[in-house]
């Protein structure tokens, strides 16, 4: 099937930058940066279209579910960005936030030709992982119509799944069949058609907001410390110690010594703040809320 690219507003020409071929290094850096400039403002005019989709992935994971990210080319590089750095920092398991690109991943440091139009492909990849009805399925696509995303989000639907979007073109077929359409409608790019700019800033920005949002929802965060990172290294110690300090007003050989005490950072603060003495009293009562430390905080008298 033959594609109209005057119909995607994404390969659309910037009428600022129809010269940019002529100009010095300072205009063309100014040109891309005034460009850039204009994606925040983007993404914020979608911002409720994103509340009923965040509020829908919390509730999905809740009740055992994932976020599954699907895109192709730098769509669905930017959705793997998104899901590999959710367990480090949330200490949430690998895949429930995770992400299938076009092509596998190795497609994400060179294209797989062919891949991003393939819908059985999309079919096959939600089928090998499994999908079912609790996971919530999110295509991003630039210009909204790309054939694995859309295969993929019909797919999602007959197994009775949750369906969201990212897009950057307004009215898209992907937007149409999906439950939650948000749409960061950001113009045409300093080099026409050239998506992993302004389209790509405003989908890391929108999938950051996300994943976020979500495991803020969860609990994943007290105040805005990230009380479940992973220590893989030396920094991360620091970081966990660091928190422990400032959550509970400790100094660090306090906060080294309730860490071996209670294994976890979340663990340490529950403990201090609901005076309980041991590391298996904490870890019974967090577990009766799903490790969501903020509603325990909450509700533990």
């Amino acid at each position: 099937m033959s594609i109209d690219i005057k119909k995607i507003t994404t390969e659309s020409r910037l009428e600022a930058t129809l010269n940019i071929d002529q100009m010095d290094t300072i205009n063309i850096l100014r040109s891309i940066n005034n460009e850039d400039k204009t994606v925040a403002y983007k993404v914020e005019e979608a911002i409720d279209q994103l509340v009923p989709l965040v509020d829908t992935i919390v509730e999905c994971i809740e009740n055992g579910g994932r976020l599954i990210y699907m895109g192709a080319g730098t769509s669905g590089r930017i959705g793997l960005l998104d899901a590999v750095e959710c367990p480090p920092t949330y200490g949430v398991p690998d895949n429930q936030i995770m992400c299938l690109l076009a092509g596998g991943k190795n497609a994400f440091s060179k294209a797989v030709e062919g891949a991003e139009d393939s819908i059985e492909l999309a079919v096959e990849d939600l089928k090998e992982i499994n999908l079912t009805k609790n996971d919530c399925v999110v295509g991003i696509a630039a210009s909204g119509r790309t054939p694995y995303v859309i295969g993929g989000i019909n797919f999602a639907k007959t197994i009775g799944a949750k369906t969201g979007c990212i897009v950057n073109a307004k009215d898209s077929e992907l937007s149409k069949i999906v439950d939650y359409p948000v749409e960061a409608v950001t113009g045409s790019e300093v080099i026409s058609g050239s998506t992993r700019m302004k389209s790509g800033t405003a989908q890391k920005l929108v999938c950051n907001m996300i994943s976020t949002s979500v495991m803020v929802r969860l609990g994943h965060v007290y105040h805005n410390l990230m009380i479940d990172v992973q220590a893989t290294n030396e920094k991360l110690v620091a970081r966990q110690l660091g928190i422990i300090q400032t959550a509970i007003g400790c100094t660090k050989d306090e906060a080294t010594s309730q860490l071996k005490k209670f294994k976890t950072v979340k663990k340490v603060i529950f403990a201090y703040l609901k005076n309980i003495e041991t590391e298996e009293e904490a870890e019974e009562i967090l577990k009766g809320y799903k490790y969501n430390l903020s509603k325990a905080l909450k509700e533990y008298k």
